[in-house]
C-alpha cells in the first residue's frame, strides 16, 4: 500500500483549506497524528487519528495609532527606525495596539481599511513592510520597507546573509575565549511552545558570532553580538544553552536584576545596501538610558 504525505492527504480532505494555511497549522503544531506533532511530509500509515486543535477566534482589526518614532532615516522606499524597548513589532494575541505597526500606519497615513503586509504575504505602495523583527523586550535598529519591491529587496539581502546585524549584549559570567561561534540548530520548543531550544523536534540551523568587549565584577561580559542567520530567539537561546544568559532574560533563566525589568539586549547597528541603488547603508542606535546607567553602575 503506496503511503501518503500528511500535508497532501490534509489537502485532498480539507478543500476549505489552502496547503499553505495547512503547513502553518501543522508547523503551528495545531495538527497531530495520533496525538503526536509530525511534520508535513510526514508518511500516514493508515488508521491514524488525525486531530484539529481549535485555533483562537479571529484578532481584532489593528488601526494606526498617533505614537511617536524615532526615526533614523527615511525616503521613498524605505524607514529606519530605532525601536524602544516594551514595544511590540506587530499586532498579535494580546497586543492588538500600541506596535511598531500601529505607530507606522499613522506616520505613513495608512487608513484602517488598508490591509497591512509583511514578510508572509503581499501589499501595496505605501503599506509598512516588516522585514525583520525584534522582540518586544529588544531595543534597536530595524528597516521597514514601504513599497513591494523594496521588502522583496530587502527580505532577499537577509535569506542570503548580506545584512550585517550587530547587537550588545549584557551576559553571565566570563567566557574563556573572548571570540567565537555558537553554532547549533534550535526550533520551537516540545513543551513549552513560547520557547524556542535545541531540543526541538523541528530545528533549524542557526549561527551566532560573540566577541567579548568588557568583563565586570560580578562575573559579567558585555558582548558584541553577530547573528549570522535569523532565527526567533536565537541569540537569546544560544547565550542561553552556552551557559552565558542575558541579563534580566528571565524567560531563559536569567535572574533578575533590581532596576531593570527587560532583557539586556540592544540592536546596537545594521548595514544593508538600499533596494533601489544598491549603496551600502549603515545605521546605528546608542544603548538606551536604563542600559547605559546598568553599565555605568558596573
Amino acid at each position: 500500500m503506496q503511503r501518503t504525505r500528511l500535508d497532501i492527504y490534509l489537502t485532498k480532505n480539507h478543500p476549505q483549506l489552502s496547503r499553505t494555511e495547512l503547513k502553518n497549522r501543522i508547523d503551528e503544531g495545531a495538527i497531530t497524528v495520533d496525538g503526536i506533532v509530525r511534520k508535513p511530509s510526514y508518511l500516514l500509515k493508515g488508521g491514524e487519528k488525525i486531530e484539529f486543535k481549535r485555533r483562537s477566534p479571529p484578532r481584532p482589526k489593528s488601526g494606526p495609532e498617533e505614537i511617536p518614532l524615532d526615526i533614523l532615516y527615511e525616503d521613498d522606499l524605505i524607514l529606519v527606525v530605532n525601536k524602544p524597548a516594551g514595544m511590540v513589532v506587530h499586532p498579535a494575541a494580546g497586543n492588538y495596539s500600541g506596535t511598531l505597526v500601529n505607530a507606522l500606519m499613522w506616520h505613513l497615513k495608512i487608513p484602517p481599511s488598508v490591509p497591512l503586509f509583511d514578510k508572509e504575504g503581499e501589499g501595496g505602495d505605501l503599506r509598512p513592510g516588516i522585514v525583520h523583527r525584534l522582540d518586544k523586550g529588544t531595543s534597536g535598529v530595524m528597516v521597514v520597507a514601504k513599497t513591494d519591491s523594496a521588502l522583496k529587496n530587502l527580505m532577499n539581502q537577509f535569506k542570503k546573509r548580506e545584512v550585517q546585524k550587530t547587537y550588545l549584549a549584557l551576559v553571565s559570567g566570563h567566557f574563556k575565549k573572548k571570540e567565537g561561534m555558537i553554532d547549533f540548530a534550535i526550533g520551537r520548543d516540545q513543551i513549552h511552545r513560547r520557547k524556542f531550544s535545541s531540543k526541538s523536534r523541528f530545528k533549524r540551523e542557526a549561527v551566532t558570532h560573540y566577541k567579548v568587549i568588557r568583563e565586570f565584577l560580578p562575573p559579567l561580559s558585555l558582548l558584541e553580538v553577530y547573528p549570522k542567520t535569523g532565527r526567533t530567539h536565537q541569540i537569546r537561546v544560544h547565550l542561553s544553552e552556552s551557559g552565558h544568559p542575558i541579563v534580566g532574560d528571565t524567560h531563559y533563566g536569567a535572574k533578575r536584576l533590581e532596576g531593570l525589568t527587560r532583557p539586556f539586549l540592544h540592536a546596537a547597528s545594521l548595514k544593508f545596501r538600499h533596494p533601489e541603488t544598491g549603496n551600502e547603508l549603515g545605521f546605528s542606535a546608542s544603548l538606551p538610558e536604563e542600559l547605559l546607567s546598568l553599565i555605568n553602575r558596573l
